[in-house]
């Protein structure tokens, strides 16, 4: 049991340490700081790109939206790569406004494939554009968008991440849950990462990379989830990655449980493949350009096996119990510690994070009260993807036909 004891108090700091560090991080989220200079004053010219699988019901209201952009006409053209489609994506899409591309190649699906399949053309081509935007087919932009990227342009970004909102908050538990997730992840990790001076993450869509960046390999990524994958390949070469929080894209989130589990495993898979193919390339980032950017990087990588260790430490606590080295009162406060920390203090912190971010708290009282349950569930898929990874692709249905005049009107 001496041993048992050593172990237990080892795994408690190792937790403390690692949470106490990402605690610190996330009050920066709370500093306002000025804005960086302009180092040009260019009006840059874009790609706006939008891989798409069979999105007939929400293509258009995206291109609508691009359309709109408070942006130079003449400085930005709209593809969508209609990807494996056997609806009428192509046609409206084209009849909306955007340039389209088809592929057809049923052993590469994932987004990763199409954007590299599309960007090795435009390599090619040497067009003439300065930087691209990546969106969801199913996702509505604001406005103002593009003027924002290129204003992180013209002060000296080369990757930028945009502020990922939900236009579907409140249809369901599970569509809150996430909702939630990202506004959390918006201000505590790429916000806050943002402002001391770390590397905030690409988070699936509403992304900004300037063309040169991708011009030597094209999009090269080989996991299920490409975007964290092309965060971490650009970390490890010492590349800091940018935020833009006025860069504004809305996106639809399942509302379902199944679709959910299934996403939220796709995710989880892509992590593991990440930790297999970069954990090496991030600690020698680490080694080679000593700084905290770089091994804020590598610590991104132990979100899982953090799990596993504090999962662990539950164990111990129980065997020392079964030992007789804990007392009945002393176990239970210890697995109490464990579920205030994991399922009731992210209710308290969303609250906050909301009233910060002037967001209405009645709509999303449902959400917040079944959030235990949205992260418990992701704690359960983690567990089975450790034990069974299913590298499958399966597409997400998007019905939410919802444009940009509604949008801001359902969300606040």
């Amino acid at each position: 049991m001496k041993y048992l004891y050593i172990i237990q108090q080892a795994i408690i700091w190792i937790i403390t340490i690692y949470w106490a560090y990402q605690i610190v991080i996330s009050f920066c989220s709370l500093i306002k700081l000025k804005d960086k200079k302009l180092l040009i004053n260019k009006d840059h010219k874009f790609m706006a790109i939008i891989p798409a699988h069979n999105e007939e019901v929400v293509i258009k209201n995206l291109v609508d939206s691009l359309q709109a952009q408070d942006y130079d006409k003449n400085l930005y053209d709209i593809y969508v790569i209609a990807d494996n489609c056997t609806d009428d994506t192509a046609r409206i899409a084209k009849e909306a406004g955007a340039i389209v591309y088809k592929r057809f190649d049923e052993e590469h699906k994932t987004k990763g494939y199409a954007l590299n399949w599309f960007l090795q053309q435009k390599i090619s081509e040497n067009a003439d554009y300065d930087a691209f935007c990546v969106f969801d087919a199913d996702n509505i932009v604001d406005k103002n968008f593009l003027k924002n990227m290129n204003k992180k342009l013209c002060q000296g970004e080369d990757v930028v991440q945009g502020y990922r909102d939900i236009k579907n908050p409140t249809d369901s538990w599970v569509s809150s849950g996430y909702a939630i997730f990202y506004w959390m992840m918006n201000r505590f990790y790429h916000l806050a990462r943002y402002n001391l001076g770390l590397s905030p993450l690409i988070n699936g869509t509403g992304f900004m990379v300037r063309f040169d960046v991708i011009k030597p390999t094209g999009w090269n990524t080989q996991t299920l989830t490409e975007d964290i994958e092309f965060s971490l390949i650009n970390i490890a070469k010492g590349r800091k990655l940018g935020w833009a929080t006025d860069a504004i894209v809305y996106d639809e989130q399942p509302v379902g449980f199944t679709q959910s589990w299934s996403q939220r495993s796709r995710w989880t898979v892509g992590h593991l493949q990440c930790m297999k193919h970069y954990t090496k390339d991030l600690a020698k980032g680490v080694k080679d350009n000593k700084t905290l950017m770089n091994f804020d990087g590598l610590l991104y990588m132990f979100g899982i096996p953090m799990m596993i260790i504090t999962l662990a430490l539950l164990v111990v606590n129980t065997l020392l119990y079964l030992g007789e080295e804990m007392t009945f009162a002393e176990l239970i406060w210890q697995f109490a510690k464990y579920g205030i920390a994991t399922f009731i203090m992210p209710i308290i912190v969303s609250i906050l994070i909301m009233k910060l971010d002037g967001r209405k708290i009645k709509p999303m009282i449902g959400g917040l009260l079944c959030y235990p349950l949205f992260l418990g569930s992701w704690i359960l898929i983690n567990i089975k993807c450790l034990i069974k990874p299913d590298t499958k692709w399966e597409k997400i249905n998007h019905v939410r036909d919802v444009d940009i005049s509604e949008v801001k009107v359902k969300i606040n």
